[in-house]
């Protein structure tokens, strides 16, 4: 395989070591396909996500709070028997951490000593975290609804926090913006970002035995989990230590649910339109910008995207706690779409199936105020 790159959409290739967050033509980029890992390229010595350092393109020193190996437990939901990954025992209590780990660690081996980030919340906070770790000075932009516990993790690691009035894409569009004074670490644009996401597919491959699963059930909001799962898989096929990926399954709410809709209309992009606030605040992305890479990776794997309904989010965050499990409404969401990938058919009752709960209820307190009744 040649020597790793960027590449952009227009097909433009970039060095792995100059800091940049986009192509020149405006578009994100994607690192160039890698050879992927068989099971004695696992560092078995190494308890994080690091075990798989192997897999990436080149090795910076590792930015790491312990990030990854977190638990596959036994559930059973909606009649359907489930292993359930709770990324909340991440560091920050998120999935964002295994992206921030390496895209942290690659901006600090290129001497960044200041960043930009966008964010509702779990990313912010991983940002913060990391940076803090790695000595990099950190503004966080959130939108005005994000839950305070969120921007309050940020302030606490030291980042600047500021509130951007109007949507979460508003934010964003203000973040890009900013980036031409300071170095944007976007977890939706920057490239390394994937490569830590990536890591989950490896570690649900050793979780199951070295086996994959025949489904990995995800929320979505900008793609960076359903594109990390897709990339480690698809390196695994190439490395040959499993025969096929995982169909991936994606759910966002029907109150925002760009890929859905474009997914369900078989459009390979997004297109504007107006949408409603939802619980699941973290997948409130209006305009994703890996549009098309997040459509491609979920048809090429035979995989679906579902919308459930707002009313359908507070139930779904009851039914897992009943089971001991605290989500945040977002990750809530694939517990309410099981039924309809059952319905369909996306879900057979011998398959294995992983399902990945993205973040902790603890981050959305307000959020789960309102799905138990009480005033915020």
């Amino acid at each position: 395989m040649t020597a790793s790159e960027l590449i952009g959409r227009d097909g433009r290739r970039y060095p792995l070591d100059e800091p940049r967050w986009r192509g020149d033509d405006g578009s994100p980029l994607m690192v160039t396909p890698q050879q992927g890992l068989t099971r004695a390229d696992v560092d078995t010595s190494v308890r994080s996500q690091w075990r798989y350092a192997a897999a990436l393109p080149f090795r910076p020193a590792p930015v790491s709070l312990g990030e990854g190996c977190t638990p596959l437990l036994d559930v059973r939901l909606s009649g359907i028997a489930l292993a359930v990954k709770p990324e909340w025992f991440n560091p920050t209590a998120s999935f964002k951490d295994r992206g921030t780990s390496v895209m942290v660690s690659v901006l600090a081996h290129q001497g960044i000593g200041a960043i930009l980030e966008d964010s509702s919340g779990n990313g912010g906070a991983s940002v913060a975290a990391y940076a803090a770790a790695a000595g990099i000075r950190a503004t966080i932009l959130a939108p005005e609804s994000t839950s305070p516990a969120k921007t309050l993790q940020s302030r606490v690691h030291g980042a600047e926090v500021e509130r951007v009035p109007g949507t979460r894409q508003a934010t964003a569009d203000e973040a890009v913006r900013r980036s031409a004074g300071v170095f944007y670490a976007s977890h939706n644009w920057h490239p390394f970002f994937l490569q830590g996401t990536k890591l989950i597919a490896y570690e649900i491959w050793e979780d199951l035995d070295f086996r994959a699963p025949d489904a990995v059930l995800l929320p979505l909001g900008a793609g960076s989990l359903v594109l990390g799962c897709a990339i480690g898989f698809a390196e695994l096929v190439r490395s040959g230590a499993i025969e096929r990926p995982p169909r991936l399954l994606a759910v966002q709410p029907e109150n925002c649910g760009p890929l859905a809709r474009a997914f369900a209309a078989g459009a390979s992009t997004v297109s504007p339109a107006e949408w409603a606030a939802t619980a699941a605040e973290g997948t409130s992305i209006a305009l994703p910008v890996r549009d098309r890479e997040v459509l491609d990776a979920v048809r090429s794997c035979g995989g679906d995207i579902a919308a459930v309904p707002e009313d359908e989010i507070a139930p779904a965050v009851r039914r897992l706690a009943a089971r001991g499990l605290f989500a945040e409404p977002t990750s809530a969401l694939v517990a309410a779409a099981l039924p309809r990938f059952a319905d369909s058919g996306a879900i057979a009752g011998s398959d294995t199936v992983v399902a990945v709960l993205s973040g902790s209820g603890l981050k959305a307190p307000l959020a789960l105020s309102r799905v138990l009744g009480h005033e915020a």
